[in-house]
């Protein structure tokens, strides 16, 4: 039996930009096994067919309203902590060399917030809500926003949050930098785009360089993460995109980046 799809790829207007829409709008965008698996395989396929910047957003009202519910409590114990254990869908977008721009449209909860937090940028459209309810159903987030969440946002606004459950609207969560933007829901596909565009003119070569670079700062004290950037530049600095990108500079030009 075919499998039923439940990611597509779309492509757009732009050179070097994919959008990715999770489309289960009959389930507001849960995310099932199935979901997650399509999910990777898209994201990956994308980045493999010279994408360089991929948008990843959801269809209908809601970016992804959660996990599926249904799904989770038909499983035993193991088997739940198998599913919540690396590799995830999460860490497949932050190893993921091209970057990721979450188009918030709608519901960004529980396993849906998750995702964006696993994204590099985020925008949101002006009626969307962000927030972990896990805690309402006798729960604690397992797909990262425990740790995800307090170095995006702080500590104290990470504690609000997950411990009370409720969510946040897209004003709110841009005040406490949850979200970089917030676009009226009719222009977010396009401003998403717009912005995946800007960074997909340059080197895909020190665009994963640096995303690599600025992730391990998350992660790393500033003495090792400078000792990674320096790592990350040297090994760009030998790339041919570099040498292009110089030379089109000192001779006034547009630079035309091959990805070497």
């Amino acid at each position: 039996m075919a499998e039923t799809p439940r990611v597509r790829t779309e492509a757009t207007a732009h050179d070097h930009v994919a959008l990715v829409r999770i489309d289960r709008p009959e389930a507001r965008n849960a995310l099932d096994a199935e979901t997650r698996r399509q999910l990777v395989t898209h994201l990956r396929d994308a980045v493999g067919q010279s994408v360089r910047v991929v948008v990843l957003t959801g269809s209908g009202a809601s970016f992804a309203a959660g996990a599926d519910l249904r799904e989770m409590a038909a499983r035993s114990v193991e088997q739940q902590r198998r599913f919540i254990s690396p590799p995830r869908v999460y860490e497949a977008i932050e190893a993921l060399p091209a970057p990721v721009i979450a188009a918030i449209n709608g519901h960004a909860l529980g396993a849906g917030l998750e995702l964006a937090l696993a994204c590099d940028v985020r925008l949101a459209s002006a009626g969307a809500r962000l927030g972990s309810p896990e805690v309402t159903l006798g729960l604690i987030p397992g797909g990262g926003a425990t740790q995800r969440l307090p170095r995006l946002i702080g500590l104290g606004n990470a504690m609000r949050l997950v411990l009370t459950g409720a969510p946040v609207e897209a004003d709110e969560a841009l005040r406490l930098g949850l979200v970089e933007a917030v676009h009226p829901a009719d222009g977010l596909e396009t401003k998403a785009v717009e912005l995946a565009a800007e960074m997909a003119r340059w080197s895909p070569v020190a665009l994963a360089a640096a995303k690599r670079a600025l992730r391990n700062s998350w992660q790393e004290p500033l003495a090792r993460g400078l000792g990674t950037e320096i790592a990350a530049f040297a090994e760009v600095f030998s790339s041919r995109d570099a040498r292009e990108g110089l030379a089109a500079f000192l001779e006034k030009r547009e630079p035309a980046f091959k990805g070497r």
